[in-house]
């Protein structure tokens, strides 16, 4: 057993994958010089960063010809090495680097189709959901929801009863991330010192957000250019921070970065295969956190008088809001009709009020949204349904939450891949 730990060869390989795993951060930051998209969070070594100031002209051709360097040199890796995690770590950092191709190409105009697109960014093709689809939903909604005319009219009356008044938005906002910290610290031992800031910002195409910072820190930003209504500081608690983003990040650069030494983790490229892992457990850890009717519970017995609104209709509210959730992949079809070309601004706008059951300014801002993030869309809704499926197969049911919190730590603290997510 000693002697495999000191085998020349096996230190030689470990060695190339490091420096290879250095290159790897140096190319994602010297794209990032030019595309101030691209790199998400960076908490590695200053040494990594770019030395000199980004030329005049994008050099397309040199970062593509350093990006396909690398991935030979790591398929030599991962085609020889008797080492699983070798194995794995190679493969992980070849899908990441398909997506350096796909995003250095598409920031010199050089588009491609949506599903092509996500393939190339993220790993995966999204389900294709037909309008039929989604009118059965809505008529799901529609026998539920009380009064009559438009379901989407009679959704907004009910959601508008729980809007949280914006006087009342950072104690709401901070109880229920509170609880989603209680809840994710009775399962896992988080680092020491760790924590986030909250900031409430306007004029941004998302609802939330969170800038890593790396040390174990967060800038979690919540954007109140929208009505911010009750489910959605659960979700947000949730979705930025626990379970979420700001332990997915924490989890990482712990167990990988610092226990191991794996410098690739420390640069979050946005747009590639890590968001489909990073969306998905985000959305999923909002269900694992809140499983079942404790969302609702939650809501009522705290949150709804934190906020002064009266709790009536908020079982209903929750009921419609879990089959409005099964229309989540309406956006993807939006988006897909936007960047294909196959749908005007106003079908994709009619759309996302019709079978996604937004409002108007939602609506706007989810459009504003998907012509800067494009095929990103998938992550959320797919990213979610992918994440979930791989814990529930592996016996991370409702039915063992304590399997499903472990499980759902072991996703947060690997380089996991697409490959192995789709796995029957």
């Amino acid at each position: 057993m000693l002697s495999c730990g000191h085998d020349p060869a096996q230190q030689q390989e470990n060695k190339k994958l490091n420096s290879l795993a250095v290159e790897y951060v140096r190319l994602g930051l010297a794209i990032g010089q030019y595309d101030t998209d691209f790199v998400d969070a960076y908490y590695g070594p200053d040494s990594l960063k770019p030395k000199q100031a980004p030329a005049k002209e994008f050099p397309k051709d040199s970062l593509l010809a350093n990006t396909n360097v690398l991935m030979n040199e790591l398929k030599i890796i991962s085609t020889n090495s008797a080492v699983d995690t070798n194995k794995i770590r190679a493969n992980w950092l070849m899908d990441q680097l398909v997506a350096f191709s796909r995003r250095i190409r598409s920031f010199s105009g050089e588009e491609r189709p949506f599903d092509e697109e996500s393939k190339e960014l993220f790993g995966v093709v999204a389900p294709v959901y037909t309008e039929d689809y989604f009118k059965s939903q809505v008529n799901l909604l529609d026998s539920i929801l009380p009064g009559k005319g438009r379901v989407n009219d009679r959704f907004q009356k009910l959601a508008n009863k729980f809007i949280i008044p914006k006087d009342k938005l950072d104690p709401v906002i901070k109880a229920a991330i509170a609880e989603a910290r209680k809840r994710t610290m009775a399962h896992y031992t988080l680092p020491a010192g760790e924590a986030f800031t909250l900031e409430y910002v306007t004029n941004k195409p998302w609802s939330g957000y969170n800038w890593y910072k790396g040390n174990y820190k967060s800038t979690v930003q919540i954007n109140t250019d929208l009505k911010i209504f009750i489910d959605r500081a659960i979700d947000v608690g949730s979705h930025e921070s626990y379970p979420g983003h700001h332990v997915y990040n924490m989890l990482l650069e712990k167990n990988l970065y610092h226990d191991k030494g794996w410098v690739e983790v420390s640069m979050y490229p946005l747009f590639s295969p890590q968001s489909l892992v990073a969306e998905g457990s985000a959305n999923y850890g909002i269900e694992v956190a809140f499983p079942g009717d404790e969302k609702v519970k939650f809501a009522k017995n705290v949150l709804l008088p934190l906020a002064g609104l009266d709790t009536a209709g908020i079982n209903l509210y929750f009921k419609a809001l879990a089959i409005k959730g099964t229309l989540n992949y309406a956006r993807n079809e939006a988006a897909r009709g936007l960047i294909n070309n196959t749908m005007s601004r106003d079908k994709a706008t009619t759309y996302l009020t019709k079978y996604c059951l937004m409002n108007d300014e939602t609506a706007a801002k989810s459009i504003s949204f998907i012509k800067k993030y494009r095929s990103y869309v998938i992550n959320y809704n797919y990213g979610l349904d992918m994440v979930k499926n791989y814990i529930e197969k592996n016996g991370g049911t409702p039915k063992d939450p304590i399997k499903r919190w472990e499980l759902f730590g072991r996703l947060l603290s690997n380089e996991v891949t697409t490959e192995e997510l789709l796995k029957k």
